[in-house]
């Protein structure tokens, strides 16, 4: 009821403001037309009329344009009328080209209207994909802190090729951060898929490099059951896969053709971590690939950034990558939100407010004790977890 009351409030006062906003062309056409009245009858300040109805677009809808156009005509009728008359060539030419200028203001105001509309619907379809599809990341799963940020490349829409997961399973936690090429709506598909198969197979007792090659028979089948000749060989997909035990202060991970992270420590220190990479998912002509494990060390305090190469690849004006070890060596200590609240701003400034491609982040911290938990479901905003607390060892 009261999130009802607060957007009646907000409605309420945008049409307030609009309105207001509107008394400025009235007020400009009055101030023109007792101008002109008062002023000699050489000078003639009439034509200054058309600017009510040109700025009204940008304060209010194409009915509000029509009105401050039938305004600003009649009151070029009253200047004419008190200006020689109605029938001198000067003011009919006046008139007539005003009104012709105002019903193409007003045109020109119903098409911009429709496209906002047709955009807004765009922009809503593509949030409920992005919900539907990447489900938002837990704030805290089991002993992490977790801090996420999407940014995709084109302005319609809110998720393209870019990917992750997360989810709980027997006293860890695994995710999954990934890249299927191409970007925008079109990769969303293959997205998809690849979420579906890890959120679908991550729960079961089985290695990072077996999970890695259940994602890699999901990719092949798709590719080979939806991909056309012409794009042959070009279905595929890089993915990072992480697993974190709550007991032991290590990470393991399976990189298929993937970034590797940074390890972010107290005190500045930032490592990459030396991985051993098997070709991205989906690449035609690979055949029993070995997918290695890699373990390192991952202690309470430490943070671990997962990104998408459209993060590392982004350009600024001179054609540089955006150096992203050099840049998080400032916010090692800094917490998963702010780390990623940093990096955001400090990216998108480096590339002049718009990437080329789509960018996702996530910061993994592990707390120094693990905290107790309640038994849930991994959902919309949610995460599974169990009382870990409970376990032994603990």
């Amino acid at each position: 009821m009261g999130n009802l009351r607060s957007r009646a409030a907000g409605l309420r006062r945008s049409w307030q403001s609009s309105h207001a906003l509107l008394l400025l062309p009235i007020a400009l056409i009055v101030v023109i037309a007792v101008a002109d009245l008062r002023a000699p009858e050489d000078i003639h300040l009439g034509p200054a009329l058309v600017i009510a109805p040109a700025l009204t677009p940008s304060l209010a809808g194409p009915r509000a344009t029509a009105l401050v156009g039938a305004l600003a005509v009649a009151a070029q009728v009253v200047i004419a009328v008190f200006h020689g008359g109605l029938s001198t060539a000067n003011h009919m030419v006046q008139i007539v080209t005003l009104t012709l200028l105002s019903v193409m203001v007003v045109v020109y105001s119903a098409v911009r209207e429709r496209r906002r509309a047709q955009l807004a619907q765009v922009r809503t379809v593509a949030e409920a994909a992005q919900h539907v599809l990447m489900w938002p990341l837990p704030e805290q799963i089991g002993p992490l802190r977790i801090a996420s940020l999407y940014l995709a490349a084109e302005d319609e829409a809110q998720i393209g090729g870019d990917l992750y997961a997360v989810t709980r399973s027997e006293g860890q936690v695994r995710v999954l951060i990934g890249d299927v090429r191409g970007k925008g709506l079109a990769a969303i598909g293959e997205a998809a898929l690849l979420l579906s198969a890890f959120r679908e197979s991550a729960h079961r007792d089985i290695t990072l490099p077996e999970l890695a090659a259940v994602l890699e028979q999901s990719v092949t089948r798709y590719a080979a059951d939806l991909e056309s000749p012409e794009e042959a060989g070009e279905r595929f997909a890089t993915a990072l896969l992480i697993e974190i035990p709550d007991l032991d202060p290590v990470t393991r991970m399976t990189s298929c053709g993937h970034p590797p992270p940074l390890l972010l420590s107290p005190g500045h220190a930032v490592t990459v971590p030396s991985l051993h990479p098997s070709p991205p998912l989906g690449v035609h002509g690979k055949r029993d690939t070995e997918h290695t494990l890699d373990v390192f060390s991952f202690e309470p305090g430490d943070t671990l950034l997962l990104y998408t190469d459209g993060v590392i690849e982004a350009r600024d004006v001179r054609r540089r990558f955006y150096p992203l070890e050099d840049r998080v060596t400032r916010w090692t200590d800094a917490s998963p939100e702010a780390l990623i609240h940093h990096v955001r701003r400090d990216l998108l400034t480096h590339a002049g407010g718009h990437l080329g491609d789509d960018a996702a982040l996530i910061a993994l911290h592990r707390t120094p004790s693990v905290h107790r938990h309640h038994h849930g479901i991994l959902g919309h905003g949610g995460a599974r977890t169990e009382d870990v607390s409970e376990l032994p060892g603990l």
